[in-house]
């Protein structure tokens, strides 16, 4: 490591929390967190490095030291990897009917209206503002079918500064799409999915690339076979990451095992979808062969705890999956799940391992109820929320290391309306953690980075 500072560099002096891995939780105390000019953590300045006195110095001399007080800690930005844009209306809503029936009663209707920039914008920079808030820094997005929609979302994007990868969905087959919702063809959606991946490269403001494109098929049971293997092809000759959904309820499961003969994993893997850069949502119902697919490509769940609860009737198997080496990450799925908060993901997340590890039948033994080892804590759900989020898509985030982008959120535990409650001498630092992602909300963020500069600010530390 280069152990000369950039003048244009920056430091934040504070005790960072983040877990590279998915049981290690790393401690960081009172360190010198130094980021570049463009955003890049150049260095890591542990607090008995010989050199940390003189840094500190440096950068407070040139006014470019920002120190922590005590009571807030640095994590890594949260990611969420599945997020419908357009829902963020209905969210809270609508759930107590099956799946297919939410779709086609309240979430069609909604996302049809999306044609019109100015609904568009009046739901996406509350949306957007709302989840900086909550310390997203960054989010995977469908959005919906139209052109001029889509781009209002990736503008809000770039004006508040969350980094985001936004989809055109795409949905053709007309026994599932409503006539009012749905694109005129095959063509014209894989058509319309490639000129919004060149819109985005040109639009202004997004040289670096902090808004990326999406291939989105909504889901299997929404496309043609046609439409599948464009936007596959499509997915092969660019290398643009894809998302959609995959195995998430008993319905839509066997729906593709009777259309196509195969499962959700095997049947976009066949149309060209399933690539080191796809992430799949919910998957409850993979096979052995679909998850030892999926690790051997490359491709990445979006776990979505808290919807899974209400439309797929089902848990998915974290701790296993990451045993089998498959990529994941956690998503919200706003608005199937009605909480904006990733800190609720991880929350919700860990009850549905105990559920899935203890079974909730009480008339089965106690041996008979559940799938057991099954059970995550709070550091594998804290890694799901930062670094296997920012591994599942490709990006260096996720992590508070030398070489990631300084994405990062300051938890105040000593906010005035915060529910955490910090013990001075009584609680380690490992137990700091464990009380932020049991007990923070929105009030606990009081600032949230995105590539080194502030993107939001609760209050000034």
């Amino acid at each position: 490591m280069n152990s000369t500072v950039s003048p244009s560099s920056w430091a934040m002096q504070c005790t960072a929390f983040d877990t590279p891995r998915a049981d290690a939780l790393r401690v960081q105390s009172d360190v010198l967190v130094v980021v570049s000019a463009h955003g890049l953590i150049e260095e890591v300045i542990a607090r008995d490095d010989p050199r940390w006195a003189a840094q500190r110095e440096r950068h407070a001399a040139a006014g470019q030291l920002h120190a922590l007080p005590a009571g807030s800690y640095l994590l890594p930005g949260l990611i969420d990897v599945h997020v419908h844009a357009p829902q963020w209306p209905q969210m809270g809503k609508a759930l107590d009917v099956p799946l297919e029936d939410w779709l086609q009663q309240n979430t069609f209707p909604l996302e049809a209206r999306y044609g019109d920039e100015v609904f568009a914008e009046s739901v996406y920079r509350p949306l957007v503002r709302q989840l900086l808030a909550n310390g997203t820094t960054t989010a995977m997005y469908f959005g919906t079918l139209h052109d001029n929609g889509n781009r209002v979302l990736a503008e809000q994007c770039l004006r508040q500064g969350q980094r985001a990868l936004v989809g055109r969905v795409a949905m053709d087959e007309p026994s599932q799409c409503p006539a009012f919702y749905r694109d005129a063809s095959a063509q014209v959606a894989i058509d319309g999915t490639e000129a919004f991946i060149d819109a985005l490269a040109r639009l202004p403001g997004n040289a670096a690339g902090l808004v990326l494109p999406v291939i989105t098929p909504r889901f299997i049971p929404s496309c043609t076979d046609e439409l599948l293997a464009g936007l596959g092809a499509l997915a092969q000759r660019t290398g643009v990451h894809v998302q959609t959904h995959c195995s998430e309820s008993d319905w839509a499961h066997q729906h593709v095992l009777a259309r196509t003969g195969m499962t959700d994993a095997h049947a976009l893997h066949r149309f060209g979808l399933l690539t080191r850069r796809t992430v799949v949502a919910h998957a409850n119902f993979l096979t052995p062969a679909d998850v030892a697919l999926m690790a051997d490509v490359g491709a990445s769940v979006a776990h979505c705890p808290l919807s899974n609860f209400y439309f797929a009737n089902s848990v998915f198997p974290a701790r296993a999956g990451h045993a089998q080496r498959m990529g994941m990450g956690l998503g919200s799925d706003i608005s199937g799940g009605y909480s904006p908060s990733m800190f609720d993901a991880c929350r919700h997340a860990i009850t549905a391992s105990y559920a899935l590890d203890e079974g909730v039948d009480p008339d089965l033994p106690a041996a008979q109820r559940g799938r057991h080892n099954a059970r995550i804590d709070h550091v594998f759900a804290l890694w799901l929320a930062t670094a296997a989020g920012g591994a599942a898509l490709d990006l260096p985030v996720g992590r508070i290391e030398a070489g990631q982008m300084f994405d990062a959120i300051v938890v105040d535990c000593d906010a005035s309306d915060s529910n955490i409650c910090i013990w001075p001498g009584s609680d380690s630092p490992a137990d700091v953690l464990q009380k932020i992602i049991y007990n923070a909300t929105r009030a606990n963020v009081a600032q949230t980075w995105v590539q080194g500069a502030l993107v939001h600010r609760r209050v000034a530390l």
